[in-house]
């Protein structure tokens, strides 16, 4: 801060003193001077005071983050209800304030992204801290009476902490952070790597603290820490780059050693011997070291800009086409990895796949696996531009084309077997957990039901990772809410057995039901949400004609009971046809409550009333069936309502799929072959048009093409950052043909003026009046994009799509105003290029147009998408046409 305001003092002085010599001599050149340094340091030191001030108040929120922190690290040593209620009145102060600032915050973010990260930390915060101080409050009770379950009490509490650790640390890493990537993701490698990096610096203090104290006993929270930082050190170098791989592992190798050693000392009661002082200041500095590793291994994977295969199926192909079109050129093997993984994805899901279904999709991915291993070798000898190796890649092409079709079948196919009956599980093992005391097979039957629910678990994550990598497209925020859904059902399951184990032994004490009763509602909300995820990711229409599909396999089986008069049987498979029907029903309430066109909403509430209304009486004849199975009369019965929700599930499939125009005339028949002549048909010609006498014939209109091209004839290089960017809006909308499409035409004209000032900033060309006019037209085409994008989504029937579409395009106008100031600070720049303040004028130039490109190319994608979904009185107005894309010229 201090430098920032000596800046504009000094520039301020400048100024005063300009002003006097101009007013002496207007035509001074020392007071021009003057007056263009006093101006730049004007504008240099506001831009560096304000960020300075941005970033205390965020160091503010995170050193109270930190607070938190080191409270919920010691949760673990609080033993007493005394010192639980010390805890609590320390802690809930401190959680407050973190709530209060860490919402006003996010409030004042431009990234959505960002602002919902924040959100959902905190609100999961504030949901775990009751469960903490609850598990706490159990595990000091048994402990204190030396009861059972003291063990599982323990996993619990810890379970909590780490959970509510593990929040705090992700929003101390999303406030530090001043750009969005779209293409980054959570699973990254690198992202990942700075996580750990994160966690490592929070349990540094910790760590130290304990290797200062030699009276510290072994497993406590120091010693947690300093093994902890080592567990997230490895992780960091099972990710890292080879050279910056085994200096990390042995240093962590050492530090344990060390520490074990440590321990034995201090266990056996001398910890204030030379030997163990010794060894504590060794390990302080391996530490040190440690974090130095760490973060050089974190700093060369960033530089190095490896890139690693994308997350989902349709990244992936897109990879992998992109070597396909070129197999002889080196693509540091991205193209072979993503072919490989969309290989094993799909093997994958065939797991899980019935007999015929799981043999077609494994011989697509045999037939795949083997050509991509034979154009490999092809490339590998250098013969990846000849015929044969072209061949086999346009042949790879096409087949994985098919191979996503299928695995997005065997998706949706997944979503309907996997999510037909949730309640079952949970319910049945509460039922176990609530059984009262002398029931006969109480813990046989608790560890059944138990085993069940876990098995349900991991199905149901498996089937949510599955969705998130071949399901939902390249929907990056559905993909992530998936795979952390599918994480937190894992981790809640052993926690919900370890609370009803404690349940079942402490029936009667309230802390030990409340503990459960709030542990089930995790994680029956956890299922929950992970199901309306996948719901959302699968094509609605696909899912209807398969849960049409399955419904019809269980009717034959209850006509096979029926005729084999096997009740059971009867009961089991109309159960199924009973959830599988309130499915369907679930999807299409959440698709009429997503939409606002008034038709399509009246249409389709009217066949879900149908379907609902035919459910219960099917149900009830079945129940008649089953308690008759030789009554003919009773089965007939059945038989016909049965029928009657299958048409009603036809109707809810026909009001949710849309289907082509019915009104689109025929095509005309084939003429005769009789009738046609290849000789003779001079006199069958149609008359010569007449030739014009006065005027020329009009000129045809121009083909459309894209004088942009020129501008990116090559592509940019690294160190060409706001070049780049501009590239990559570029790629993004030149696949849209821009006519009558004035979002695509006004993101292409945003993606040359940024190119443009790209060069203006690097000096090739132009003054510094190029430079601010060419940001102030930025800044306009900025508005102009969102104009448009939010007149496209006030006719949007979506909810979801208009409310993503708003969203993307409602910061584009501030970070545009925040370019023409940095593009306006950079060119007073101009003539001093080479300086510290220049340096920074550039980096925070560099990373406003990395946002604005990004931010506009998000828009672009969510306007294409919200066009599908128009009201029906809006009109045409704007068209989506895809150009051929560049992989099949």
């Amino acid at each position: 801060m201090p430098a920032a305001l000596q800046r504009v003092e000094s520039a301020s002085k400048f100024l005063e003193e300009a002003s006097a010599m101009l007013k002496s001599d207007p035509y001074s050149q020392p007071a021009r001077k003057k007056l263009i340094e006093g101006s730049r340091g004007i504008l240099q030191g506001t831009s560096a005071l304000l960020l300075c001030f941005d970033e205390s108040e965020v160091r503010k929120i995170i050193r109270e983050c930190k607070r938190v922190l080191d409270y919920l690290a010691i949760a673990e040593v609080v033993d007493s209800l005394e010192d639980l209620v010390r805890f609590v009145q320390d802690l809930s102060p401190c959680l407050s304030k973190v709530s209060r600032e860490v919402d006003s915050r996010q409030q004042e973010l431009t990234h959505q992204v960002h602002r919902e990260i924040l959100l959902r930390c905190l609100e999961e915060v504030k949901t775990l801290t009751p469960i903490l101080i609850c598990s706490m409050k159990i595990f000091i009770q048994i402990h204190s009476d030396g009861g059972r379950g003291g063990a599982e009490a323990a996993v619990n509490r810890d379970y909590l902490a780490q959970r509510m650790s593990d929040e705090i640390n992700e929003i101390i890493r999303v406030l530090q952070l001043t750009t969005y990537d779209e293409e980054e993701w959570d699973a990254d490698n690198l992202t990942g790597m700075k996580r750990a990096l994160n966690v490592i610096d929070s349990k540094m203090q910790g760590g130290h603290d304990w290797l200062g104290d030699p009276r510290a006993l072994r497993g406590g929270v120091g010693e947690k820490s300093v093994r902890g930082i080592l567990d997230e050190a490895r992780k960091v170098a099972e990710h890292c780059l080879p050279q910056d791989r085994d200096p990390i592992k042995k240093i962590c190798s050492d530090i344990s050693s060390m520490t074990n050693a440590l321990c034995e000392l201090r266990q056996s009661g001398q910890g204030d011997s030379p030997q163990a002082e010794s060894l504590s200041r060794a390990i302080e500095q391996k530490l040190n070291e440690l974090t130095g590793l760490v973060l050089r291994a974190v700093t060369n994977t960033e530089r190095s800009g490896i890139l690693q295969p994308a997350h989902t199926v349709t990244g992936r192909l897109d990879q992998a086409r992109r070597w396909l079109v070129a197999p002889s050129v080196d693509d540091k093997g991205l193209g072979q990895r993503a072919i490989a993984l969309c290989v094993e994805e799909a093997r994958k899901v065939a797991d899980g796949l019935p007999g015929v279904q799981k043999a077609e999709l494994l011989n697509l991915s045999d037939e795949v696996d083997s050509l991509y291993h034979h154009l490999a070798e092809c490339s590998r000898r250098g013969d990846g531009h000849t015929p044969q190796a072209l061949a086999i890649a346009n042949q790879l092409i096409h087949k994985l084309a098919e191979l996503k079709n299928k695995i997005q079948s065997a998706v949706v196919s997944r979503v309907v077997e996997d999510f037909v009956d949730t309640v079952t599980p949970l319910k049945t093992f509460t039922d176990a957990a609530l059984a009262a005391e002398g029931t006969p097979g109480r813990e046989a039957t608790f560890s059944d039901r138990a085993t069940t629910l876990q098995s349900f678990s991991n199905r149901v994550a498996k089937t949510a990772r599955m969705v998130a990598a071949g399901g939902c497209g390249d929907n990056k925020k559905l993909a992530e809410s998936l795979l952390s859904g599918a994480a937190q059902v894992e981790s809640l399951t052993p926690q919900l057995v370890n609370a009803g184990r404690i349940r079942m032994a402490y029936p009667d004490n309230q802390a030990v039901n409340e503990h459960f009763e709030n542990l089930r509602v995790q994680y029956a909300d956890a299922v929950n949400r992970v199901r309306h995820h996948c719901d959302e990711a699968v094509d609605p229409g696909h899912f209807i004609q398969l849960s049409e599909e399955a419904i019809k396999k269980h009717t034959v089986l209850c006509e096979n009971a029926i005729m084999s008069q096997q009740p059971g049987k009867m009961v089991d498979n109309t159960s199924s046809i009973a959830r599988l029907a309130n499915r369907v029903l679930m999807v299409a309430r959440q698709e009429a409550d997503n939409s606002e066109d008034p038709m399509f909403i009246q249409t389709l509430a009217w066949a879900a009333d149908q379907l609902q209304g035919t459910v219960p009486p099917m149900v009830h004849k079945a129940k008649d069936v089953a308690l008759s199975p030789s009554d003919q009369t009773a089965a007939a019965r059945w038989r016909t309502l049965n029928n009657e929700l299958l048409g009603a599930i036809g109707n809810v499939k026909n009001a949710v799929v849309v289907y082509p125009d019915d009104n689109v005339p025929d095509l005309p028949p084939p003429p005769e072959i009789q009738k046609l002549y290849l000789n003779d048909a001079s006199d069958r010609a149609p008359p010569r048009p007449p030739s014009p006498h006065q005027y020329p014939p009009p000129r045809p209109p121009p083909p459309e093409t894209d004088d942009e091209d020129d501008m990116f004839k090559h592509t940019p290089q690294p160190n060409q950052p706001i070049m780049m960017a501009a590239h990559g809006l570029h790629q993004e909308v030149r696949q849209w043909s821009s006519k009558d499409n004035d979002i695509v035409a006004a993101a292409k004209r945003m993606a040359l003026l940024m190119a443009r000032l790209s060069q203006l900033v690097r000096g090739e060309g132009g003054n510094k009046k190029d430079l601010i006019a060419c940001a102030k037209e930025i800044a306009e085409s900025s508005e102009e994009v969102t104009r448009l994008a939010k007149e496209l989504a006030r006719d949007c029937t979506d909810k979801r799509m208009r409310t993503s579409l708003l969203q993307v395009c409602e910061r584009i106008p501030t970070i545009g105003t925040q370019l023409k100031i940095l593009s306006t600070v950079k060119a007073t720049m101009l003539g001093a290029q080479g300086t510290e303040e220049d340096r920074e004028a550039t980096e925070m130039l560099v990373g406003n147009a990395q946002n604005l490109m990004q931010s506009v190319k998000e828009t672009v994608r969510a306007a294409e998408a919200a066009s599908i979904k128009m009201r029906t009185d809006a009109g045409v107005r704007m068209r989506w046409v895809r150009r051929q894309p560049w992989y099949q010229y």
